[in-house]
């Protein structure tokens, strides 16, 4: 039972409480004073006419104006309201003591963690989390706030680090422990770069390539001249470029993308170029175009290889100067903007196909980054989902949801075509049906892919030592073709010319059959 005992402020009256308590053989749980002028007091239930008896003797307390039953005492609400807030809070934060032992962990740090929170309890803060060595900080007695870089579980975030200090009974502050609160937000493993607010600390990654790119993408930021990144779907090439443009000069002007491969020619001629006035009926004051509205920021232009010769002439016009009419006018327009461009796989074949102008191409080629697939940075793999697991818990306003062992293997063994797109929208599929608090295979819905054996299996006993040969690189090339539809892919991992792979594929009759001049 609780109670709640209104009085006035007097000397010895908690004593008065705790009297009464003892003479009636009460055993007291737990007393709380309020310094408005209240005492909650916790006990065993109470037979009706024994509790009566205890009212009727405290009420005559002098000073004491009013008793009644409560629901719970105050640091019981406030431990509810603490324990909520930390179970639905996505963020993962965890309590140490003075020595480093974990004291309260929340359900996001136990699920990062891949354990049960009462399992956590105790456990040495260094064995949990890495980045720093927190054991030798709390050595130390802190008394300011800390940031740092921890790796929790298998993913990268900034922790802030916070001492708790406490008020003996001397009233004197004493060292209790720390508050380690991670961002909500993972971060990629690029710590140790001094500008820690460029664009480029938003992308993940902890393979060494993309490390490689995204530095080089920062020096070209700042280049104000055209910038080709080629990739398959999927691969972030977008991201990097909104980075390139957030990072550069422009970074405050206008960012506008039109997509060249999902518009008609003259739909795309006038989104770009724009129009005059009555040249359409249903825009008579005519339109500024793309270049236009951009004019002083950056432009980008998706899917460019798709764009029709025609378009690609008009472009490479415009390239020239800077000008360009708009539709149904003679007038010159002139506008001053940075062209990045995005091309699916390798914009150098359509050349070579003959579907893409050389000329242009050289033009948009002036600086170029080439973004590896999915399946090349397995490690990624496991750091992105993480990412967006968290993101979609949030999302979802669902508790955290941990990723089993067996479901970060098999997110990894698989060869993901349409690449990190394919990996976000497959989570968040699977999440928004989960029914569990933690992600297995059987949830993760996938098309199957072709099988790839270790092992090629050439007969040898028919043929020559050539043939053999031939049919075990026919063999090859086939099953890796899938992988790496670019005949310049393909040389990278295989170590061989352009040229040479080329050739092979066409003798073989594998892939897209290019034109000869």
């Amino acid at each position: 039972m609780r109670l709640e005992i209104t009085c006035n402020d007097r000397l010895g009256l908690c004593q008065d409480v705790l009297t009464i308590l003892r003479e009636n053989e009460i055993d007291l749980k737990g007393i709380e004073v309020d310094p408005v002028g209240k005492i909650f007091v916790r006990f065993p239930s109470l037979e009706f006419a024994e509790f009566q008896l205890l009212m009727a003797k405290i009420r005559r307390i002098p000073n004491v104006q009013d008793v009644k039953t409560i629901a719970y005492m105050p640091t019981e609400r406030e431990h509810y309201e603490f324990n909520l807030l930390l179970s639905t809070l996505p963020n993962p934060v965890i309590s140490v003591d003075g020595k480093g032992r974990v004291d309260v962990i929340n359900s996001s740090a136990a699920a990062l963690l891949d354990a049960d929170k009462e399992e956590l309890r105790g456990t040495q803060v260094n064995e949990l989390i890495g980045g720093m060595n927190i054991l030798r900080w709390l050595e130390k007695q802190p008394t300011d706030n800390r940031t740092e870089y921890l790796q929790l579980g298998s993913a990268n975030y900034r922790g802030n680090l916070s001492p708790i200090w406490v008020n003996d009974a001397d009233g004197e502050p004493s060292f209790a422990g720390a508050v380690i609160h991670c961002q909500s937000e993972p971060l990629p493993t690029r710590l140790g770069q001094p500008d820690a607010d460029s664009p480029f600390t938003q992308i993940l990654t902890q393979h060494a390539t993309i490390k490689r790119l995204l530095k080089d993408a920062e020096r070209m930021a700042q280049l104000d001249v055209p910038l080709l990144i080629e990739g398959e779907t999927g691969v972030g090439k977008e991201l990097i470029a909104r980075a390139c443009h957030q990072a550069g000069n422009r970074g405050q002007l206008p960012f506008l993308a039109v997509n060249c491969g999902a518009l008609p020619d003259m739909v795309a001629e006038s989104e770009l170029f724009g129009y005059g006035a009555d040249v359409f009926s249903h825009h008579p004051q005519g339109k500024k175009g793309i270049f236009e509205q951009a004019n002083g920021g950056t432009v980008l232009l998706d899917s460019v290889g798709d764009m029709s010769p025609e378009l690609q002439a008009k472009l490479l016009r415009f390239l020239e100067d800077g000008s360009f009419r708009r539709i149904g006018e003679e007038q010159m327009v002139n506008v001053d903007i940075r062209l990045i461009c995005l091309a699916r796989g390798d914009l150098l074949e359509r050349v070579e196909a003959g579907t893409f102008r050389e000329d242009l191409y050289y033009r948009l080629n002036v600086l170029s980054l080439q973004v590896p697939p999915l399946r090349e940075r397995k490690g990624d793999v496991t750091l992105l989902a993480d990412h967006f697991i968290q993101k979609f818990c949030a999302q979802l306003q669902r508790p955290p949801v941990r990723i089993a062992p067996s479901c970060r293997e098999y997110l990894q063994q698989y060869s993901w075509p349409g690449n990190v797109r394919q990996l976000e929208n497959t989570l968040f599929r699977s999440l928004s049906m989960l029914e569990r608090d933690a992600l297995e295979p059987s949830d993760i819905h996938l098309p199957e892919m072709p099988a790839m054996p270790d092992q090629l299996n050439i007969d040898l006993q028919e043929g020559s030592l050539e043939d053999a040969v031939k049919r075990f690189e026919s063999t090859l090339l086939r099953r890796l073709y899938p992988s790496y539809p670019s005949t310049r892919q393909l040389a990278r991992k295989l170590g061989l010319s352009h040229t040479a792979i080329a050739n092979k594929l066409r003798d073989y009759g594998i892939g897209k059959q290019r034109k000869r001049s």
